[in-house]
């Protein structure tokens, strides 16, 4: 994998292999403008595959260098899918650059749900399980940095504060979620 340490990432959910398979042969990820993270101009996209994934599941595998990204509407993506309830909602199309294998899986230790949070290319190749993929807390003011100066070059989804912030607003702002409470009934 060409990634290096400081490699901004996003972990990204990934969650009907078909979505594998766009990314895979058309070279695309999507991501509703609605609940799209604070900023999308990451270097990688790291994809955790859901349990629709059956035994390849519950982990990351993959990863893609982000190449860049354009606003559109859903119906413009797929085609196919017209009457889609959110056809005409904005989604932001990344486009992306081969996908990459991981040397090893990284599994999610319990079964829980995961949305959109950052981590770094030093965290992503040392990472055994999701866990290992959070930010330490010493860490996180320059990753949050990190991020402030990607939005400030137009790349952002929304402006980002520069102003103190406490850790555990920090943490919320980076998709971290300090104590995971596994879901009832999950595995």
């Amino acid at each position: 994998m060409s990634l290096s340490p400081s490699s901004l990432i996003l972990v990204a959910v990934m969650n009907t292999p078909r979505d594998l398979e766009i990314a895979r042969l058309l070279g695309w990820y999507r991501i509703p403008l609605r609940s799209a993270p604070k900023v999308i101009a990451v270097d990688y996209l790291a994809f955790y595959q859901t349990r629709a994934f059956g035994d390849q599941g519950s982990c990351i595998q993959y990863a893609a260098a982000v190449q860049g990204h354009e606003l559109t509407t859903r119906v413009e993506l797929l085609r196919d899918e017209t009457d889609h309830p959110h056809a005409n909602q904005e989604y932001f199309k990344i486009q992306l650059g081969p996908l990459e294998a991981l040397s090893k899986p990284i599994r999610a230790e319990k079964w829980r749900r995961i949305t959109f949070f950052y981590t770094t290319g030093e965290y992503l190749l040392n990472a055994e399980t999701i866990n290992d993929l959070i930010i330490q807390a010493d860490e996180r003011q320059m990753l949050w940095q990190a991020l402030r100066e990607r939005a400030s070059q137009g790349y952002g989804a929304a402006e980002l504060p520069q102003v103190d912030i406490s850790p555990e607003l920090l943490a919320l702002l980076l998709g971290i979620r300090e104590s995971p409470q596994p879901v009832k009934g999950s595995r």
